[in-house]
């Protein structure tokens, strides 16, 4: 079990923080105008340092919790996320828990602010993409003094526990699966990485699989947005014209990697004997195509159920033995661009 301090912080402690009264301490967080500029900034600056929440239900409940669970996610423009929040959802039904989500882009600040806000009401847990955060945020979370789990990916340290794959063994392995079916001229499509740490750490453990065998990704093709066909054809078509001797074209998502499969097809291109293709994700809504991406299922549905579990569990029974971390195993769907 993970060592945790129960106790929420309180306006004594940002009041002995700052050095100022409790009192003040109130006027300052609820916005006030009676407080001079200086001391405001003292106060603010204590409880941002300490991960203090406003508790905007103070006296409401005996509990001081109210039967929400903060789900925040980066996006729900994408397949990834609505299967995440059908697993949580079909959990929580059975429970007095009702789940409340928040959007942050893919954008650190944004995701602190909107972790602010809902932690001011006062949820019973949190359900948090991701192991990256500000340091900003990661103090909220811990100063919560509620159950939070950060979802889809293990490679990291959780602020508490942690539902989700290794994203580096997810590389490591479609890696591995390319270079024993003979392929040997690799181009990678991906998303800009900085802000999409899961999708780095594919690409590192791809990287570093392929490494280990003397390969070398021959050419990288990125964009910003949403993950769409259109993307995945241009992209396609971007890279070949650089680099028409690639026999393998790995996506940093199945969207992307179907576009690329269309245009292909349209090229007449041998699939997969002159060219493989591989995306990441198992999107189901692209087993329509006529051709089967060889892809990697993420486990989004029970990543949402074990994550969901975890915090009804806590909920119930504040003291119960929880895993620190579950990991669970992609596995490569070969489908019909992958040679076996």
């Amino acid at each position: 079990m993970a060592d945790t301090d129960p106790r929420p912080l309180t306006l004594r402690d940002v009041s002995e923080a700052s050095g100022v009264s409790e009192m003040t301490v109130s006027r300052v967080l609820r916005n006030r105008g009676d407080v001079s500029e200086a001391t405001r900034a003292k106060v603010l600056e204590a409880a941002k340092n300490l991960g203090y929440v406003p508790n905007k239900i103070a006296g409401a409940l005996a509990s001081q919790r109210v039967n929400l669970v903060a789900v925040i996610i980066p996006s729900m423009r994408n397949m990834v996320f609505p299967e995440v929040m059908a697993g949580i959802a079909s959990v929580l039904e059975d429970t007095e828990l009702q789940p409340v989500v928040g959007i942050t882009d893919y954008l650190p600040e944004k995701e602190e602010r909107v972790l602010y806000e809902m932690l001011s009401w006062r949820p019973s847990g949190v359900i948090i993409a991701g192991l990256e955060h500000t340091e900003a945020a990661k103090a909220m979370m811990k100063a919560s003094g509620i159950p939070v789990v950060e979802i889809m990916d293990i490679d990291g340290t959780p602020v508490d526990c942690a539902v989700g794959i290794s994203h580096r063994r997810a590389g490591r392995e479609m890696a591995k699966a390319i270079l024993r079916a003979g392929y040997q001229k690799i181009g990678f499509l991906g998303t800009k990485m900085p802000l999409d740490h899961r999708a780095r750490k594919r690409f590192e453990g791809f990287t570093e699989a392929l490494a280990k065998s003397g390969v070398e990704v021959v050419d990288q093709e990125f964009y910003s947005g949403g993950s769409a066909l259109k993307k995945g054809r241009e992209m396609t078509q971007a890279i070949l014209e650089r680099e028409p001797e690639i026999d393998f074209l790995y996506y940093s998502n199945d969207m992307i990697g179907a576009g690329g499969l269309l245009y292909l097809m349209e090229q007449g291109r041998d699939i997969p004997g002159e060219i493989g293709l591989a995306g990441f994700n198992g999107v189901e809504l692209l087993q329509g195509l006529p051709r089967q991406l060889a892809t990697m299922d993420a486990h989004r549905a029970e990543i949402g159920r074990k994550a969901a579990e975890i915090i009804a569990s806590r909920v119930e029974n504040p003291e119960a033995d929880y895993e620190r971390i579950v990991e669970l195993t992609p596995k490569i769907a070969y489908g019909d661009t992958l040679r076996r």
